[in-house]
């Protein structure tokens, strides 16, 4: 428009921007032509004119000198604006303040006789652009028109700080929007970390330049969350998420479609702020999400351990006030057996008296067991010895249950101060419900380890695993999955109770269908008690 109105070969308008020089050159011929380029803002750089021709590096010169505002302003072929024109290209003959090699006139081509004319675009008394006009013809412009091109300019130069403004604003609206729809996220209730992830990698694309093609992934331990539309190029801007001192993962963003470089690459400046504020944040919702988890599972363990404490004290005081009676009951059974000349049958139900108040008593002693009411008798022992005891008896009954026996048992483990009779029995009944759960036979496998204050016995089998709602009964007394008559639901308290009075814990992991794994551990000698039972 500018070329057609002002009657000149030649018109070109420079844009500084973002670090580069935006150029647009238009040169009238039989076949008008126009080219856009993008060059850093270094001087020096060549280029060609629209129609293939060198450009002419003196006036490419003299345009840089002008944008950066290096030009004498006493010169008199400036106006009081800061214009310079000519009627017979005389701007081989300036030379920019402060020059380097590259400002001065270089020769070369002969070129013709010219008027040219070049003003700068002002926003804020700072030079963002020019327009430079250009005719063959000598003495083309007048300082009438000098002046209207001068209006023009600055009505241009209004229009440009007004278009920038509306760009920033729109910019950190977009930006605004994301970090509000971030944190609109996170208060939502009951929303799960994978969930928050996943939203934020929406919220992300549209707070970039181009939305249209933005798109953007989070990875996160392994674990990646992308938009539905995803897909990876070369443009990409990444940030790492680091927790607590540790690398966990990084946020991306892609550019499916090439776009003009600007700060990095094609992206703002202001974007690699936002997308390190977004990374940052990220990581601090898995912090949070992390402690909150902890700070349940405590909450949960403290309560497991008051309900298992509560049922402690009742089982003590029911098992003692049973003692006596049925002490009694096995005593008068046993006495009536050697009464001489029983019938068959009261003999066959005395039998039965007798082996009901043996029961009775075992289990009475596993209620004391649990509620720690049964002083351990301790002695140095190493654990691989009451492992290897223990699993004597069962070899040949895994072996007809088809379950396989794998031993892992580290060398050299210290010794622990410990009854070895109360661990045999934490090993039988682990082994047995390990059994109970390979009804159609499995691997059944012992594991034993060291750390530097505590000794490690795993019991893991491939059987049909234990779901959330009943792992978090297990340790309950009389609680049992088992059929009546295969169980009294004592088995795994009884270990609890075994573990805590040795200062140790147990942990249970387990999925359905997946087996179980039970990890007990037990204080060295000289160790503190272990925590972390659940």
């Amino acid at each position: 428009m500018i070329l057609g109105f002002s009657g000149c070969e030649k018109a070109e308008l420079w844009v500084t921007d973002h670090g580069k020089y935006f150029r647009c050159r238009a040169k009238r011929s039989i076949d008008p032509s126009v080219l856009f380029t993008i060059s850093a803002l270094v001087p020096g750089a060549t280029a060609e004119g629209p129609s293939g021709e060198e450009e002419d590096p003196d006036l490419l010169s003299l345009c840089r000198a002008i944008i950066e505002s290096r030009i004498d302003p006493s010169h008199p072929g400036l106006t009081a604006h800061g214009s310079y024109w000519t009627g017979d290209a005389p701007w081989k003959a300036v030379t920019p303040m402060n020059a380097t090699k590259e400002d001065l006139p270089r020769g070369g081509a002969r070129r013709a006789s010219s008027s040219t004319a070049i003003f700068p675009i002002r926003i804020d008394h700072e030079v963002t652009g020019l327009l430079a006009l250009n005719t063959g013809q000598k003495d083309f412009f007048t300082p009438a028109e000098i002046k209207r091109y001068e209006d023009l300019i600055q009505l241009m130069g209004i229009a440009l700080a007004h278009r920038r403004a509306q760009l920033d604003l729109r910019e950190r609206i977009k930006e605004l929007t994301c970090l509000f729809g971030i944190a609109h996220l996170v208060a939502h209730p009951g929303i799960s970390l994978d969930g928050i992830l996943q939203g934020i990698a929406r919220l992300i694309p549209p707070a970039w330049l181009y939305p249209e093609i933005a798109t953007a992934r989070i990875i996160l331990d392994g674990r990646t969350y992308e938009t539905s539309d995803f897909r990876e190029s070369v443009d990409r801007q990444s940030a790492e998420i680091v927790v607590n001192g540790v690398l966990r993962g990084r946020l991306d963003v892609f550019y499916t479609t090439a776009r003009p470089e600007l700060d990095d690459g094609p992206f703002m400046k202001e974007e690699r702020v936002l997308l390190d504020m977004v990374a940052r944040e990220i990581a601090t919702i898995v912090q949070r999400k992390e402690a909150e988890e902890a700070q349940a599972r405590l909450e949960e363990q403290l309560r497991h351990a008051d309900r298992l404490a509560t049922i402690g004290q009742l089982a003590a005081g029911v098992a003692h006030e049973l003692n006596e009676p049925l002490g009694n009951i096995l005593g008068f059974a046993q006495l009536a057996r050697k009464s001489p000349h029983l019938p068959k049958q009261a003999e066959q139900d005395i039998e039965k008296i007798r082996n009901a108040s043996l029961h009775a008593r075992e289990i009475v002693r596993n209620l004391l067991l649990f509620a720690r009411q049964v002083p351990p008798q301790r002695k140095q022992i190493n654990l691989n010895t009451v492992v290897e005891e223990g699993l004597y008896f069962f070899e040949s009954r895994l072996q007809k249950e088809g379950v396989e026996l794998v031993r892992s048992l580290a060398p050299d483990l210290p010794e622990i101060d410990a009854d070895p009779a109360q661990l045999n029995q934490v090993l039988v009944n682990l082994v047995i419900n390990a059994l109970q759960a390979m009804p159609k036979g499995g691997r059944l496998t012992i594991r034993t380890a060291a750390s530097p204050s505590s000794v490690s016995l795993l019991v893991e089998d491939t059987g049909v695993g234990i779901s959330d709602e009943v792992r978090r009964q297990i340790f309950t007394p009389f609680f049992t999955t088992k059929d009546i008559g295969q169980g009294t639901g004592l088995g795994l308290p009884v270990v609890h109770g075994i573990v805590s009075a040795h200062g140790g814990s147990i942990q249970v992991r387990s999925q359905q269908g997946r087996g179980a794994e039970f990890e007990i551990q037990l204080p060295v000698k000289g160790g503190s008690p272990v925590t972390g039972d659940g």
